[in-house]
């Protein structure tokens, strides 16, 4: 009898890490049981605090973020107001559900140093070794080794990154959903922005993102325990994000799910 077994593909989202740009981390605001208790108290007119289960309320949090704080699905909205040569974006509602379900493909690139490019001759060479040929929907995951520094701040520039040519070698097998362990899908932006300065040349510009303006795709950042699927192909991986009206990307807990 098979069983499966899931691994949770997300980090969580934490108050005050540094693992962001300083306008984008989290903040979490903790109301615990005995803090909630005076609303509950006000709710209930009447109830005596002696009548609540230990004298405790409700435990309730408030959180200030940003829609690419955490695990996250970006929308082609994000990258520009059109894909599909001139079509307009999806925002996140409207990514179509069955792009979010579907076999998963794990490509691994941790030989490669922080900030330099996965190429599509990469692709194809990890997809020779692994033996697969990419199909429409596939959702396929980069392995860079940039989660084993997430929680500290040089995690913004760890890890090897995605290239226009590598992005649109996926997207036109009919991949719609790709995902990474770092924290852009893209090379870390302070490589693109000093490669930038040196040769003055705009095309190195989040060049893997701006491919969505040619055909749209979705990309996860910041995801986590790639190790933990323990094999290349031949898993699902559910990836549905947060139904945010009009908005460029979608918090999500991706999960692979194995038949052993």
């Amino acid at each position: 009898m098979n069983r499966k077994r899931f691994v949770d593909l997300s980090i969580a989202i934490e108050s005050g890490l540094p693992s962001d740009p300083p306008m984008m981390i989290p903040k979490i605001d903790y109301i615990d049981h005995a803090m909630g208790t005076p609303s509950m108290l006000e709710f209930f007119p009447g109830i005596r605090q002696d009548q609540l289960p230990g004298g405790l309320g409700w435990a309730v949090e408030f959180l200030h973020l940003a829609t690419h704080s955490g695990t996250h699905l970006d929308a082609p909205y994000h990258y520009h107001p059109t894909q599909d040569r001139g079509k307009p974006a999806l925002t996140i509602d409207e990514i179509p559900l069955e792009w979010c379900m579907s076999d998963g493909v794990l490509l691994d690139f941790r030989h490669k140093g922080d900030g330099e490019r996965i190429t599509a001759a990469d692709v194809r060479k990890e997809l020779e070794r692994i033996r697969y040929e990419i199909k429409p929907l596939d959702i396929v995951l980069v392995q860079t080794g940039a989660e084993t520094a997430w929680g500290k701040a040089e995690y913004l520039v760890k890890g090897a990154g995605m290239d226009r040519e590598s992005t649109l070698f996926l997207t036109e097998k009919g991949v719609r959903v790709v995902g990474i362990d770092a924290w852009s899908w893209d090379r870390p932006l302070p490589f693109l922005a000093r490669e930038f300065q040196e040769k003055g040349d705009p095309r190195v510009v989040w060049e893997a993102h701006f491919a969505g303006i040619e055909i749209g795709y979705c990309h996860m950042e910041k995801m986590a325990n790639l190790s933990a699927i323990g094999r290349p192909h031949g898993f699902t991986v559910c990836c549905f994000p947060i139904k945010i009206k009009g908005a460029s990307a979608g918090w999500c807990r991706p999960v692979a799910v194995i038949e052993d």
